[in-house]
């Protein structure tokens, strides 16, 4: 029965192999990696009887060997002892890729295996991950699954890859990180245990070594007076499944063609003559090892089997939905071309109407999308970015002075000038138009963005025309709708220009502006100062003064006496001519002072009413002329331009993944459905 599970993991594999698939199933194996010099031919062989696999000089595993043990009984009346290179009839081979075929000649299996080799690699010495499956029938060996894996190489030979040390170590990796894998580590036993390749690597995967059982061979090549005994004790690098020490053939052997029976012979003898293993010579050798394998892999079968079931049905169920998904290829039946077209181009508009409106099937709790961006370019970009306008940002004092002079025109103003303050802040106005526009293009950027979400689903990499030639005639349309959508934010600033509301009910007035203005500059003085009136401010006969004193200014101080640092000369008795270019460059007066002040607070009160109206009225029009336009008239522009009975068979012609895909996913259920079957009758 125990043999059996290993059977059963061993049709397994051929279940998905034959049809050409990736294993989805993480299966236990036994994962023989080690450097080329560590021996590993040499163990395997010793473990099958027989000598079948490539020899030469630098790496002669170029693939992945599924070598898959199985023991039957001979014959009754017929021997089952090793034939010695021979044909027996009790023992063959069969690739996975030769199928029906019974190799009885081992030698026609080394060359077959080279053979297959060179297919997939060429003969430059190059690797390749795809695996030869070959099952081993024989009364001498133990029911197995071994993957045999190229050897660790440091130095490309030949016309080997530059990369070849890193192409080896990520196919070792590939097998030996599966949590499922046992791993078979050979190190040769007179080299130092702590530059062991094989040993290295498992305990990247294998930290605890909890999966790792160690193999150390040339034990009879070790130096006189040396041995393996601390590391079989577990003093050095120790593993939960332990070190066994086997004595292979040397190359002297092989040459001499050596039976592998002779060599089990003296393995034998080896350690039950030498001093320090005679103890122990029960647990050393090669028929140990393939005893403890044997017995850790239907160990490791058995705990891991109800996870395998399950992960056969989950994963069955998975291409199942995936093949539905992917639909049936589409025929020449009448209309179905011009049925699939609509269900797309709705299920379409659909998805996009929904995202805009948080109504989407799969709303992510991740990050916000759709609709939701949407809000956050109004509320949170657009509205902070227009509060952070300031209307005096880049306006000078002097400035408002020369405006307010100019405004003024030959005679000079008595109040303060209307049209000074409706120059200034039309100007500021004006500064809110790039970004409205600004706005408008990130949400024409978030409406595409929906869209190119959209086109990720597999309908549309199923008909990547179709997906091209929607994501033409959306884009066209967007765009289209763009025009309008700026002409109106455009002709929003526009009018607030045009016509400057100083009447609106938030607008601060002239009057408290500049009662507002005085306040700041002349502050009232504490009740109980001499001469101060009982409500704080200065008398009547002290703003007397104040207005005599303004009106008998030295004669030598104009009306333009501080605006210009000309002013502030000595008079000359010879009058010149003005300046080319007259520029405001003296202190401003108190009477300067207070009108620049008063048009600032103004053109502040003003610009808030402005801003408050843009914040509010922007995404309206973008909702109106943009994101509703969209979502009203989309599908009447996607139905007018693709939906032509014409060119439908263009639109609807697959992809080459999509039919690829297809037939993988169909593979992919046969073998489950073979592997389920297998399962379930264990």
């Amino acid at each position: 029965m125990d043999e059996q599970l290993i059977k059963t993991v061993n049709k397994l594999q051929d279940a998905f192999a034959t049809v050409g698939v990736h294993n989805p199933v993480d299966l236990p194996q036994i994962i023989v990696i080690g450097s080329q010099s560590s021996g590993k031919s040499s163990v395997l062989e010793n473990i099958v009887g027989r000598d079948f696999l490539p020899r030469g000089t630098g790496i002669v595993t170029r693939r992945p060997l599924v070598l898959q043990l199985i023991n039957r009984a001979a014959p009754a009346g017929e021997a089952a002892s090793e034939a010695d290179g021979k044909e027996n009839p009790n023992e063959w081979g069969e690739f996975l890729h030769v199928p029906g075929k019974k190799f009885f000649n081992f030698d026609e299996i080394r060359d077959e295996i080279v053979s297959d080799t060179e297919k997939k690699t060429g003969k430059n010495l190059g690797i390749s991950p795809v695996p030869i499956n070959l099952r081993i029938f024989s009364p001498n060996v133990l029911t197995l699954t071994l993957v045999d894996l190229p050897g660790l190489t440091k130095v490309p030979v030949g016309d080997q890859p530059k990369d070849i040390e890193r192409q080896i170590r990520e196919m070792i990796m590939t097998y030996i990180n599966k949590p499922n894998a046992i791993i078979l580590a050979v190190t040769a036993a007179n080299s130092d245990l702590a530059n062991s390749d094989g040993l290295k690597l498992a305990r990247e995967v294998d930290p605890d070594g909890a999966r790792t059982i160690g193999v150390l061979t040339k034990v009879d090549l070790m130096d006189k007076g040396t041995d393996v005994i601390d590391i079989l004790a577990g003093r050095v690098i120790p593993l939960r499944l332990g070190y066994v020490p086997v004595v292979n053939r040397g190359q002297k052997d092989i040459e001499t063609k050596r039976s592998i029976s002779s060599a089990l012979d003296n393995e034998r003898s080896f350690f039950e003559c030498h001093a320090s293993y005679q103890s122990k010579a029960q647990y050393c050798g090669t028929p140990f090892l393939a005893r403890k394998l044997n017995l850790l892999l239907m160990h490791h079968i058995k705990i891991t089997l109800p996870e395998i079931k399950a992960k056969i049905a989950a994963t069955l169920a998975k291409y199942r939905a995936e093949l539905e998904h992917l639909g049936d290829p589409l025929t020449d039946a009448a209309g179905q071309a011009a049925n699939t077209t609509l269900s797309i181009i709705t299920e379409f508009c659909g998805g996009f109407r929904g995202a805009l409106e948080g109504q989407s099937t799969d709303l992510s709790t991740y990050e916000l999308s759709g609709g939701a961006r949407i809000s956050f370019v109004f509320h949170e970009i657009f509205s902070n970015g227009i509060k952070a306008i300031d209307p005096l940002e880049h306006i000078k004092d002097s400035d408002i002075r020369t405006i307010l002079y100019n405004s003024s025109g030959s005679s000079p103003s008595l109040f303060v000038a209307t049209s000074a303050f409706e120059v200034i802040v039309c100007q500021q106005i004006k500064r809110l138009e790039d970004p409205s526009l600004k706005c408008v293009a990130m949400t024409y950027d978030e409406l595409v963005r929906i869209v190119n979400q959209l086109l990720t689903k597999p309908t549309f990499k199923r008909f990547p025309q179709l997906r091209d030639q929607l994501n033409t005639v959306v884009i066209t349309f967007l765009k289209n709708a763009m025009l309008p959508t700026n002409r109106l934010v455009q002709d929003m600033i526009a009018m607030e220009q045009c016509y400057v509301n100083t009447a609106h009910p938030d607008f601060i007035n002239g009057q408290r502006a500049i009662a507002i203005v005085n306040d700041r500059m002349h502050p009232p003085k504490p009740s109980n100062q001499p001469g101060a009136a009982p409500n704080g401010r200065q008398s009547v006969s002290a703003n007397e003064r104040s207005l005599d004193d303004e009106m008998n200014l030295p004669k030598e101080t104009g009306f333009f006496g501080s605006f210009w640092q000309g002013g502030k000369k000595k008079r000359q008795s010879v009058m010149e001519p003005p300046p080319p270019v007259l520029k405001a460059s003296g202190t401003l007066s108190e009477r300067e002072q207070q009108e620049t002040e008063v048009i600032k607070l103004l053109i502040q009160s003003y610009f808030n009413i402005v801003k408050r109206t843009t914040i509010d009225m922007v995404p309206k029009s973008i909702m109106l002329k943009l994101v509703a336009h969209a979502k009203e008239n989309l599908q009447r522009e996607l139905l007018k331009e693709l939906y032509n009975p014409e060119a439908l068979e263009d639109l609807l012609k697959e992809s080459e993944a999509t039919v690829a895909r297809r037939s993988e996913c169909r593979k992919m259920i046969d073998a489950l459905k073979r592997a389920d079957g297998i399962v379930s009758s264990v």
